[in-house]
């Protein structure tokens, strides 16, 4: 599995950005995938998940009703659409595939496959 994000860059506060990853491979659909993110000094930490058909998401408190995961099967996409946007979301994004879990895991211990990562800049 092979795991390419893309969309980031720098927005002032208050302003949007839309993350997206692309998956290779044939199982994409069987997958739960997720988004986490590292701030400079800070360890990699939880942003959001979907499982595999989409049906459950779950989402950091300090992005619930802000951002929005969602993916897209026949494409192998999934993607996280953010909105107000706050200088304290500053970090290198990163796109994470679960091979074995049915329930979307927040730890990033429990994700197998990541991207390179995407950096995200807020200006206030």
């Amino acid at each position: 599995v092979q795991l390419v994000e893309s969309g980031g860059g720098l927005v002032q506060a208050g302003g949007s950005l839309r993350l997206s990853c692309a998956a290779s491979g044939r199982t994409f659909s069987t997958q739960v995938m997720g988004w986490f993110r590292q701030a400079p000094g800070k360890e990699r930490g939880f942003v959001a998940a979907i499982s595999s058909g989409g049906d459950i998401t779950k989402y950091a408190d300090s992005v619930r009703g802000r951002f929005t995961i969602s993916r897209d099967n026949a494409k192998n996409t999934v993607d996280l659409q953010m909105s107000s946007l706050k200088p304290e979301d500053t970090a290198v994004y990163y796109c994470a595939a679960n091979t074995w879990s049915n329930s979307p895991p927040i730890l990033p211990a429990f994700y197998n496959y990541w991207g390179q990562g995407t950096q995200v800049t807020v200006s206030s």
